[in-house]
This record gives C-alpha cells, sequence and structure tokens, in this order.
C-alpha cells in the first residue's frame, strides 16, 4: 500500500463532533471525484469514482448518513494497475437535487458552482473538513522516506485558488500549478506537509513523517560533520606534506645541524613524525610546546626554506 493510500485510509476514520463539517467534507469529496450527469427536467446523476476503498466507504456513509440518498456499488478489476475500482453511483431521485445545492455543488438555479462557497467553510472546522474531503478525493503525498512531495487536484483555477487561500488560512503556503488540463495545489517542505497531516487528523501518518525527517535530518547533520572533518584532515595532510618538503629543501641546501637549536629540534622531529597534527607535534618537544609555538617555528622553517 502506498503511503497516498495509507494517509487516506486514515481520514476516512476520522469522525468529526461537529454537524456541520461532514457536509464540507463530502462537498470537497463529490467535487473532485464527483461526475455530475443532467437527465432532463431537473434530474441529475451523481457518480462518484475513487480507487480506494475506505473512501468509497466514506462518500457512502456521509451520502446516506447527511441526505439519506439511494446508492449503487459498482466494482470493477483494473487489469492494468490490478487494483479495484470503485463507482458509486447516486442515481436520480428527489433527494439528489437539494443534496447538491446544500453541498454547493449547484446553485438556485441548479447551474454548476466551480469555486468552494464561503458559506460552506466559514467556521475553521468545516474548513478543515473540506481540505480532508479534497485530499481523500484527489490528494497525493509522497513517501516521507523520498522527497518530501503534497499535491491536492483541482479541475478548475477558481477551486485551486481557493485551496490556496484555505491553507493560507493555517499557515500552510501553497502553489498552484497546471498540468494537462488540471490545477494542482502543491506544498512543498516537510514543515507545510506535517501541518496539513496534523490539522485533517492524519496522526499516525504525522508521526511516522516526523520519525523519517528525524532521520534525516540526524543524518544530514553527521554527514556535515564528516565532510568537515574529512576536509580538516586533507588540509593537515597537505600542510604537513608542504612543511616535509620545505624542511628536506632546508637540509639539502644548509643542513639542519646550521639551524638554531630549537628549529633544529622541530624540524627533526617534524621528519620522524610526518602524520601527527601540530598539536601532537608540540607535545613530542622537550619540554612540550603549545600549538601556537610549533606554527610559528614551522613557519620560521618555511621562510627560510624559501629563501634557499
Amino acid at each position: 500500500m502506498s503511503f497516498t493510500a495509507e494517509v487516506k485510509d486514515e481520514l476516512s476514520r476520522v469522525e468529526t463532533r461537529r454537524k456541520c463539517c461532514p457536509r464540507a467534507e463530502l462537498s470537497a469529496l463529490v467535487r473532485v471525484e464527483g461526475t455530475l450527469h443532467f437527465t432532463g427536467n431537473e434530474r441529475f446523476r451523481l457518480e462518484i469514482a475513487t480507487e480506494t476503498a475506505p473512501v468509497a466507504r466514506k462518500a457512502i456513509k456521509l451520502l446516506h448518513g447527511l441526505f439519506d440518498l439511494n446508492t449503487e456499488l459498482t466494482v470493477r478489476r483494473s487489469v492494468l494497475h490490478r487494483s479495484n475500482n470503485y463507482l458509486i453511483t447516486v442515481p436520480a431521485q428527489p433527494g439528489l437535487a437539494p443534496a447538491l445545492l446544500d453541498l454547493g455543488i449547484v446553485d438556485e438555479r441548479l447551474t454548476p458552482v466551480y469555486s468552494i462557497p464561503p458559506w460552506l467553510v466559514k467556521r475553521d472546522c468545516c474548513a478543515v473538513s473540506y481540505l480532508r474531503g479534497t485530499f481523500l478525493g484527489g490528494g497525493f503525498v509522497a513517501d516521507p522516506h523520498g522527497d518530501f512531495h503534497f499535491e491536492l487536484t483541482a479541475e478548475t483555477q477558481e477551486m485551486a485558488e481557493d485551496l490556496v487561500a484555505l491553507m493560507e488560512r493555517f499557515e500552510m503556503p501553497a502553489r498552484v500549478t497546471q498540468r494537462r488540463g488540471t490545477f494542482s495545489v502543491y506544498l512543498k517542505g516537510a514543515e507545510a506537509i506535517v501541518t496539513f497531516l496534523a490539522r485533517v487528523g492524519a496522526h499516525q501518518a504525522l508521526l511516522r513523517t516526523e520519525d523519517v525527517r528525524i532521520i534525516k535530518s540526524m543524518r544530514n547533520d553527521v554527514n556535515r560533520l564528516v565532510n568537515a572533518e574529512t576536509a580538516n584532515l586533507e588540509k593537515s595532510a597537505k600542510a604537513a606534506i608542504d612543511q616535509i618538503e620545505a624542511i628536506r629543501r632546508l637540509s639539502d641546501l644548509r643542513g639542519l645541524e646550521n639551524l638554531p637549536p630549537a628549529l633544529q629540534e622541530l624540524a627533526e622531529l617534524r621528519l620522524e613524525n610526518p602524520d601527527v597534527s601540530l598539536r601532537e607535534l608540540g607535545e613530542l618537544a622537550e619540554p612540550p610546546l603549545s600549538k601556537s609555538a610549533v606554527y610559528h617555528r614551522i613557519r620560521r622553517l618555511e621562510e627560510l626554506a624559501g629563501d634557499c
């Protein structure tokens, strides 16, 4: 099961306390996954298609519970994707047109509405329910082990912009992109995705995302430390090679025995211990030297070698 399917399964089991919220959730689900057929004489037939069984069950439950509508369920097997497709048909019946009006799918003239009715999402709880229904209908969230990515599908630009406004209402910076005739509202980055999951009630998915996010952060910190340590080791190794080359040149051209005793001692210590750091080199001196003292004597040896 994909991570998106897991999130939808969890969200389909979320129960809201207020009676107004299920209407907003069903409205979003119908808007995204529904197809409205006009059969004449102010009669409609509604079809809702989904590939997720929990979403199909939730849609049927809401249709029955809110409006007592008769529904028909058809399950079809997709040979290509090796999965089931669920088609919920709400046949023409006296209560369907009033239900569509109450859901904000059509207006008083029974004309389709392509934006989100403000009265439907006036309360924050209803706005959250609408976002939950939108995700159930056409949402996608990438597995957190990969790149963090999140999308909601919207058929019209008006709805996409309304979804952006809803998400910004809860401090989720969303953007709109158009792809093959449809619009997608997307979030980038773990912070915004975690906020969405928390708002709509996907707490198990939230915990899983946070766990992966922490592991990724720790791994990145470790990689940065390792890279920094590696760079420091490479820098120290190159510096030691340059120091040894300078001392050998100085020995060939001038002779180490002709150097001041302090410089002669340090030069011999460096030749005998090519792999140690300046601090460790200072500890080998008699008496021990500070890292600063070793550095200044090395600099003096390099300057003398450069003058030869």
